[in-house]
């Protein structure tokens, strides 16, 4: 794992981008086509909007993976993520090949057969976020290490639901489904590499508490320690309680933009 911190979270978005299509680029030259997790947040509108400009990229011959989304929510909703990957990656690329997790249909069942589907070869690449409560994709402290299931149901602690309200994405904590059908943790570290895109100051602590103390459960993306091939990249906001301990492990005090 790696730091890369920038000054602007829209340098930020396009060196990250930058980075995503050379893999998904690497992974369709040599084996005819990439298999890619894409996270639904505010955090990472500049670096989609920076992909979806990336040449070069035939994303017809690209798999989409949606790494959570809330048990209940309407895909008409303003905050559904099905909606949100549509919008920002989906209908701007012509990708053809996407599972979106239905958040209307059975839980059990969406699970059933998305997690035949990711399990039928490897992760290229997952593009995540971290959360104010340090979660990673919808797996909120304490999170489940253990488990090895692809997809599972997961209950929203009230940090998360608050955020999503914070985010402007539902008015009121009340309108905000208490479950989500979430990719698990060990899913998620399956993928061959994994990008981190984590802007603004509202993630400092988060950042913080993942990678200045110890891996835990009660620090959900403290675990992206582990992997040998995980890029965190922050802006100057979100990295400004990072301990010199971590940076002088994990990267450099700033990259270069």
């Amino acid at each position: 794992m790696i730091f890369r911190i920038y000054d602007e979270k829209s340098t930020l978005g396009k060196s990250a981008a930058a980075q995503a299509s050379s893999i998904i680029r690497g992974a369709i030259a040599q084996r005819g086509r990439a298999r890619v997790v894409a996270a639904s947040a505010a955090s990472q509108f500049e670096f989609l909007e920076a992909l979806v400009a990336e040449p070069g990229i035939d994303w017809k011959k690209v798999e989409l993976f949606h790494l959570d989304e809330y048990i209940g929510l309407p895909m008409s909703h303003p905050a559904s993520f099905c909606t949100f990957l549509d919008e920002r990656l989906i209908s701007k690329t012509g990708i053809t090949n996407a599972h979106l997790l239905n958040g209307e249909q059975d839980p059990a069942a969406v699970i059933t057969e998305v997690n035949e589907k990711i399990l039928s070869a490897p992760i290229d690449v997952a593009f995540v976020g971290i959360g104010e409560n340090g979660h990673l994709a919808f797996n909120d402290p304490p999170a489940d290490f253990e488990t090895e299931i692809p997809y599972i149901v997961v209950k929203l602690d009230e940090p998360c639901r608050q955020q999503q309200v914070g985010e402007g994405w539902f008015a009121h904590l009340a309108h905000v489904p208490t479950h989500a059908i979430s990719m698990s943790i060990r899913q998620v570290l399956k993928a061959k590499e994994i990008l981190a895109i984590v802007p603004d100051a509202r993630k400092a602590a988060a950042i913080a508490a993942c990678f200045n103390g110890p891996i835990t459960p009660l620090a959900p993306s403290s675990i992206l320690r582990t992997h040998p091939h995980a890029m965190i990249y922050l802006d100057r906001n979100s990295a400004a309680r990072l301990s010199p301990e971590a940076l002088a492990q994990f990267g450099l005090p700033y990259a270069n933009a």
